[in-house]
C-alpha cells in the first residue's frame, strides 16, 4: 500500500503545532485569568458582605451605639480617600470608567495607570474599607475594574496582543460574577463598554463570562441574587405604574448622573492648588454628611441597600422618602473619591422610588420595585438593554419582561431629555486626559 508521504507531513505539523506551549501558552493564561475573576469576584463580595454586618452590628451594640457613625464614617472616608490619592492612584470611584478610558488608550504605559494587580487589589482592599464605613456603596463597578485589570494582565503574561478585547472580556466576566448574571455581563460589554458590536472580541467575552461564572458556580451555587419574582402587569393602573416609574425614575437618573458630573468637575478645580488637602477635606465632609443622613434616616442609608430593595420586590413598602434619603446618600459616597460603586446602590434607590409611586398608586409594591429599579437604573447609566437584562436575572422574573423593558427603555429616553452625556463615559474622560498629562509630564522629565 503507497504512503502519502504529504498527509504523513500534515500530521506531524499539526502535532507540532497542538503539542507547542508557545501555542497554548496564551489560551492557558487566558482561562486561568478568567478563572481567577470569578474565584476573586466571589472572595470580594464575601468580604463586602462582612464588613456591612460588621459595621451595623458595631452601630447596634449598644444605647449610644447609634452615634459611632459621627466618628467611623468621616475617619473611615478620609482615609479611603487618602489611600486611594498616595498609595492607589486612579482606584478612587466606581471603576467603570477607569475600565472605558483604558480600552481608548492605545500606549500599555498609560492602561496600566489606570488597570493593573496593584489597583485591583488596592480597589478591594477599599471599598471593603468603605462598606465598613458605612458608605453608600456597592462592589460591582469596583469588580469590572478589578477584572478587567485582571485580564489586562493576563494578555500581558500570556504575549496576547489584543488588549481591548481582553479588557471587554475581563469588564462582562466581572459583573457577570458580581450578580450572578451572565447574560447581562455580556450585554454590558457591547452596550456600556464598547458601545458598539466587536465581532472579534465575542468569542473572548463568552468565553471569559462562561468560565468566571463555572469558578463563582463552583463555590456559592446556582442563585438570583434578589430572589425570584413573579409579578406581572395587568391592570391599566399597574400599566401607570411602568410609566411613572420609567419616566420618574429616568428624570431622577439624570439629575444625578448629570449633578455627580457637575459637581465632580467643580471638586477637581476646587482642589487642583492644594490637592491632597482639598480632596481630604471633601472626603471628610461627605463622609460627616453621610453618618448625619444615616443617623436620621435610622441606619437606612448606610451600606448598599440590598435589604430594602429586596424587601420592596417581595411586597414589603419602603419609607416614601427613603428612595431620595439614598439617592443623596449615594452622592455623597460618589463625590467624597473613595472606591465604590453606584450599582448597588442605585438598584435601591430604584426599588424605593417604585414601593412609593405604587403606594401612591394603590398598586402592586412588588411590580413598582422592579420597574422602579428599571427606569431609574437606566436613567444613571444610560444603557437600557443593560438595565433590563441585568434586573430580569437578577429577579428571574419572566413574567414581567415587558413591563421592564418598557421601563428601561422609558428611562433611558428621559435621562436623554435632561443629560445627554452618559455618566461613566463623562467620567472616563477625565481619566483619559489625566493619563495624557501624565505621559507627556513623564516624556518631559526624560528629555
Amino acid at each position: 500500500m503507497p504512503v502519502d508521504y504529504k498527509k504523513l507531513k500534515m500530521l506531524r505539523r499539526s502535532r507540532v503545532v497542538w503539542g507547542s506551549w508557545r501555542i497554548w501558552k496564551p489560551r492557558a493564561v487566558f482561562w486561568i485569568g478568567a478563572i481567577a475573576v470569578g474565584l476573586i469576584s466571589v472572595g470580594f463580595a464575601w468580604a463586602a458582605d462582612r464588613a456591612q454586618h460588621l459595621f451595623f452590628a458595631a452601630t447596634s451594640s449598644g444605647e449610644w451605639a447609634f452615634l459611632l457613625p459621627l466618628i467611623i464614617t468621616p475617619l473611615g472616608f478620609t482615609l479611603c480617600a487618602w489611600l486611594a490619592i498616595t498609595v492607589f492612584p486612579n482606584a478612587g470611584g466606581s471603576g467603570i470608567p477607569q475600565a472605558i478610558a483604558a480600552r481608548h488608550l492605545r500606549d500599555d504605559a498609560d492602561r496600566s495607570r489606570l488597570l493593573s494587580l496593584k489597583l485591583a487589589f488596592g480597589k478591594v482592599v477599599l471599598t471593603v474599607a468603605g462598606l465598613l464605613s458605612g458608605a453608600s456603596i456597592g462592589r460591582e463597578g469596583p469588580t469590572v475594574q478589578v477584572g478587567a485589570s485582571i485580564m489586562l494582565q493576563a494578555a500581558r503574561w500570556g504575549g496576547m496582543a489584543q488588549a481591548k478585547g481582553l479588557i471587554l472580556a475581563g469588564s462582562a466576566a466581572g459583573i457577570a460574577a458580581a450578580f450572578n448574571t451572565p447574560l447581562a455581563g455580556i450585554v454590558f460589554a457591547i452596550e456600556e463598554m464598547s458601545k458598539t458590536y466587536e465581532s472579534r472580541a465575542n468569542g473572548l467575552v463568552l468565553t471569559a463570562v462562561i468560565l468566571s461564572g463555572l469558578a463563582s458556580l463552583a463555590l456559592v451555587g446556582s442563585y438570583t441574587y434578589f430572589g425570584t419574582s413573579s409579578v406581572m402587569a395587568k391592570t391599566p393602573m399597574d400599566w401607570l405604574l411602568v410609566l411613572v416609574c420609567g419616566v420618574g425614575g429616568g428624570a431622577f437618573g439624570a439629575l444625578f448622573s448629570a449633578g455627580a458630573l457637575r459637581l465632580s468637575a467643580r471638586i477637581r478645580r476646587f482642589a487642583q492648588t492644594m490637592p491632597l488637602k482639598r480632596m481630604l477635606a471633601v472626603a471628610a465632609a461627605c463622609g460627616l454628611a453621610s453618618a448625619v443622613l444615616g443617623i436620621a434616616t435610622g441606619g437606612a442609608t448606610f451600606g448598599t441597600g440590598y435589604e430594602q430593595a429586596r424587601a420592596a420586590i417581595e411586597g414589603q413598602a419602603a419609607p416614601s422618602f427613603f428612595f431620595i434619603e439614598k439617592l443623596a446618600a449615594t452622592f455623597l459616597a460618589m463625590m467624597s473619591g473613595i472606591p465604590g460603586g453606584i450599582f448597588a446602590p442605585s438598584l435601591s434607590v430604584g426599588a424605593g422610588f417604585g414601593s412609593t409611586m405604587a403606594s401612591l398608586l394603590g398598586t402592586s409594591i412588588g411590580l413598582g420595585a422592579i420597574v422602579g429599579m428599571a427606569g431609574y437604573f437606566a436613567g444613571v447609566v444610560q444603557a437600557p438593554m443593560t438595565a433590563f437584562v441585568i434586573i430580569l436575572e437578577m429577579t428571574g422574573n419572566h413574567e414581567g419582561v415587558i413591563p421592564i423593558m418598557a421601563a428601561s427603555m422609558l428611562g433611558y429616553l428621559t435621562s436623554r431629555l435632561f443629560s445627554r452625556e452618559p455618566l461613566y463615559h463623562g467620567l472616563s474622560r477625565v481619566f483619559i486626559a489625566q493619563s495624557i498629562r501624565a505621559r507627556r509630564a513623564a516624556q518631559a522629565n526624560e528629555t
